[in-house]
């Protein structure tokens, strides 16, 4: 016994060793600056390993979705690109084509050689740039192709094309031709030779905006290569995040959708229908994280994500029935994800059981803690999430050990005002953090070096929710509505029947 006190003495401790914030080093693993989570942390690194759906449950600010993104972080990046691709026998029933990663990759960078080198005017061959109409025939001016007549000279940069050849037309075809280049239909490309390492080879200039576009003859080959491919659109990109949050209960945020186009898949006027799909965040997350923050409040949409779980693909449609796009359906993309998925305890019962159901088959269901035991490495934790805190904001100086002992106070102030829990410090770090924000920007306007103790008090007085501030200014919430009303408010509600609102609600528990 002797000797385990010894060591416990004997221990060294953060608060105990720094000076300031500065000195604390956070952890590189994400999963390590999750602070008085240990179940659900070693839960999630399971399912990162597994590959298997978690459902986390616990108030805001107890870091639900932290844990999510940290989980992310420990996958495998993505292998598979996702690909809508143009079906000429049905247009609007365009199919699916899963690329691999590296094949995408390969192909990326054959495009961007097939694109060519981009060279200036002045660097092509002189009857190259006067064809393309880059150069002046008669200065040698330099100057954009969408300029009819020289800048310098004021002559016609086509002088010598029809005129001074001997041509009697010249005054008619070369005004012509002038009318037809302003209108961009000059030549925008000329093939040509030329010799390089002793070889004669096919090479073609291009217009390029203001620059030109070289093709030599491998680029040649690599485009007419990809121009015989089937046109088709990249959905989920190959290099991609591959965490995916949804907030919202939109069924086109959750599912994808077909955007309209007033004129469908007309060939000359609308846009192809396989251009028009986008994907939802299911196949988004595909190989990564689905995080879902607050599951209940998508209601009937969880069938849908209970089928996408149970057969990892899911129908791109229209959603819209008076859109174009309502009778476009892509089949069978994939969205093989991880769940993650997050609510309050009092919604717990708003998820479908079928759901649930198949989370606990294939993963696990964690209630987050609200509080941590008021120990000294639990003390260090919090002086850890300070400097998490303040990193992450960027914007406010570090802070001092005193200061940290006055947040640890106040965080044992909260575990036993929220939580009824002694000896105990809160997990409800969101709204601690806030703390240390407003502490940051009060040293900041002070033009403090550090967070002091003097600046985490008066944080904690600015920073108090605005039912606290009621309460201290009116005593209760309905007479400060009684007090803030206007004389024409007043008279337009009747004044018995407010007094007797005001008088029964005014009793109710949590007004006084």
């Amino acid at each position: 016994m002797a000797a385990g006190k010894d060591l416990q003495e004997n221990r060294s401790h953060i608060l105990t060793e720094i000076a300031t914030t500065q000195d604390i080093q956070i952890p590189q693993d994400p999963l390590e600056r999750v602070i008085g989570q240990e179940e659900a942390v070693s839960l999630a690194r399971v399912a990162a390993i597994q590959r298997r759906n978690l459902l986390l449950v616990g108030p805001p600010g107890v870091g639900k979705s932290m844990i999510a993104r940290a989980l992310a972080l420990h996958l495998p990046p993505p292998t598979q690109e996702l690909r809508v691709v143009h079906n000429p026998e049905n247009p609007e029933r365009p199919t699916v084509e899963i690329k691999r990663g590296e094949d995408a990759e390969t192909e990326r960078s054959t495009k961007e050689y097939a694109g060519g080198e981009i060279i200036d005017p002045a660097e092509a061959p002189i009857t190259v740039a006067e064809r393309l109409g880059y150069r002046c025939r008669s200065c040698g001016t330099y100057s954009s192709p969408r300029e009819i007549y020289c800048p310098k000279c004021q002559k016609s940069k086509m002088l010598g094309t029809f005129a001074g050849q001997g041509n009697p037309f010249s005054d008619i075809f070369g005004n012509l031709f002038e009318i037809t280049m302003g209108q961009g239909l000059g030549t925008d490309r000329v093939t040509t030779t030329r010799k390089r390492f002793d070889k004669e080879e096919v090479v073609v200039y291009e217009r390029f905006g203001d620059n030109i576009r070289v093709l030599d003859q491998k680029a040649l080959e690599k485009r007419r290569a990809i121009e015989k491919q089937s046109p088709h659109k990249v959905i989920v990109p190959y290099r991609r995040n591959n965490f995916v949050m949804v907030a919202g209960s939109s069924e086109t945020e959750l599912l994808g959708d077909v955007r309209h186009d007033p004129y469908g898949g007309h060939s000359q006027l609308g846009t192809q229908p396989y251009e028009r799909v986008i994907p939802g965040a299911v196949h988004e997350a595909h190989e990564g994280v689905l995080y879902i923050d607050e599951l209940p409040h998508l209601g009937e949409l969880q069938r849908y994500i209970l089928t996408a779980m149970q057969d990892k693909v899911f129908p791109i449609e229209g959603h819209n029935p008076q859109s174009a796009g309502a009778a476009v359906r892509v089949d069978s993309v994939p969205c093989d994800f991880i769940l993650v998925a997050s609510c309050n305890i009092q919604d717990l019962q708003q998820i479908i059981s079928p759901l649930r159901s198949r989370i606990v088959g294939s993963g696990y269901e964690v209630l987050l803690e609200t509080t941590m035991k008021d120990t000294e490495e639990n003390r260090d934790r919090i002086a850890q999430f300070v400097a998490q805190e303040i990193q992450k904001d960027g914007k406010i100086p570090h802070a001092t050990v005193e200061a940290l002992n006055e947040l640890i106070r106040e965080a044992s102030r909260r575990a036993k005002a929220i939580d009824g829990k002694d000896d105990a410090l809160t997990l409800r770090l969101r709204e601690l953090g806030g703390v240390v924000r407003a502490a940051g920007d009060s040293a900041v306007m002070e033009g403090s070096r550090f967070i002091e103790e003097r600046h985490i008090r008066q944080a904690l007085k600015r920073a108090r929710p605005v039912e606290e501030q009621i309460r201290d200014k009116y005593g209760y919430f309905y007479k400060a509505v009684n007090d803030e009303l206007t004389t024409a408010q007043r008279h337009a509600r009747s004044e018995y029947w407010y007094e007797n609102e005001v008088s029964q609600e005014g009793n109710k528990p949590g007004y006084g």
